[in-house]
């Protein structure tokens, strides 16, 4: 017998639209509809996203909402409801991913238009990261136990995305990483989906579309250390610039060098602060559901490459300092030497006439 559920499908898609974006001129200028945002206890309250309404606001099946992050950050989320049988929302899911996709390049390219002034360097975008949430209201006569038994295989095959039913040793593999914090309940987390099988369920969805945002800018903040440290190994060929050679040219106008210490504070004193912004020490269930989160996610690798990739730069941006500090210094020995010669040469001069 197949069983017909009822939940809600909820998707998250966020992109990088800049680098700084700046709240107080989006609220002077009324550039967004601004909607009332109440974060969960866990998340603390300083640098709060900006929350506003998406836009084309009339005749949708669907709600949802813009959340801005200073460092600039879009992230959109969509929900949608849904009653059918598991096998059946399969071939929905597919439909709503791929139409969703689209939609939310079109509002994120809305909502960047509008607030571009608002925007330090603008740029739309370079890295999108999304991730599914499928909630189902639990039944009374079904235990947790019963649903692994009656419909795993759909449950497994929904969170591979996958449109065949996937082996029982596949099935069972993804499975047991399920858990559950209280009797009743179900949570098994992937990559790209996560199944949640549970009534009280609203105070994790704004987890998961903040780890989202966490995957979106360490990827970005790790292409951009790629980038930059392509840059660095390149001067090599590139000759240091005259100018850097030239004494308090630094103090009016930044080096390479100096430019890229800077980015290494940026990417840090950004990286703290999506480390810092929840507290779960004394919330264990949203802990290890945020471990599980991040594990799939491989978060804590990704911290690890900018880490290191930090260190890296850090070494470089010394190497050419270095560099240039030697080159600066030879420079003025020669010019010193110059100077001492034609000073014994007009001096020579001077004492034969």
């Amino acid at each position: 017998m197949n069983r017909t559920f009822s939940g809600h499908i909820h998707i998250f898609h966020a992109f990088d639209i800049g680098d700084d974006v700046n709240f107080e001129q989006i609220k002077k200028e009324h550039l967004l509809i601004r909607k009332p945002l109440q974060l969960p206890r866990y998340f603390k309250n300083y640098h709060k996203p900006f929350s506003a309404e998406l836009p084309h606001p009339h005749a949708r099946s669907y709600e949802g909402h813009i959340r801005l992050y200073p460092f600039g950050a879009l992230s959109l989320q969509y929900k949608m409801p849904f009653e059918s049988t598991l096998e059946d929302l399969r071939p929905l899911l597919q439909k709503l991913v791929a139409e969703f996709s689209e939609q939310s390049i079109s509002d994120a390219a809305t909502i960047f238009n509008d607030i571009e002034p608002a925007i330090k360097q603008p740029n739309f975008f370079h890295i999108k990261k999304s991730y599914i949430l499928l909630h189902v209201n639990p039944q009374q006569n079904l235990t947790v136990s019963e649903l692994k038994d009656t419909v795993g295989a759909q449950i497994a095959s929904l969170l591979r995305f996958d449109d065949e039913t996937l082996s029982e040793f596949k099935r069972n593999e993804i499975l047991k990483k399920a858990f559950g914090y209280y009797r009743g309940d179900l949570i098994a987390i992937d990559s790209n989906v996560s199944f949640i099988y549970d009534n009280d369920y609203e105070d994790i969805v704004d987890l998961f579309e903040f780890a989202n945002i966490q995957h979106l800018e360490l990827q970005y903040f790790d292409k951009l250390l790629d980038k930059q440290l392509s840059t660095a190994y390149n001067r090599e060929i590139i000759p240091i610039s005259p100018k850097e050679l030239i004494p308090f040219w630094s103090t009016i106008n930044m080096s390479q060098t100096q430019k890229l210490s800077m980015l290494q504070v940026e990417i840090s004193v950004i990286t703290e602060r999506l480390e810092n912004s929840i507290r779960l020490s004394e919330e264990p269930y949203y802990s290890e559901l945020y471990e599980a989160l991040s594990s799939e996610l491989d978060l804590n690798n990704w911290k690890e490459s900018i880490h290191k990739k930090l260190a890296i730069t850090k070494d470089v941006s010394d190497l050419y300092e270095n560099r240039s500090e030697v080159i600066r210094g030879d420079m003025f020995n020669t010019l010193i030497s110059i100077l001492i010669f034609l000073e014994l040469m007009l001096a020579l001069i001077s004492h034969m006439s």
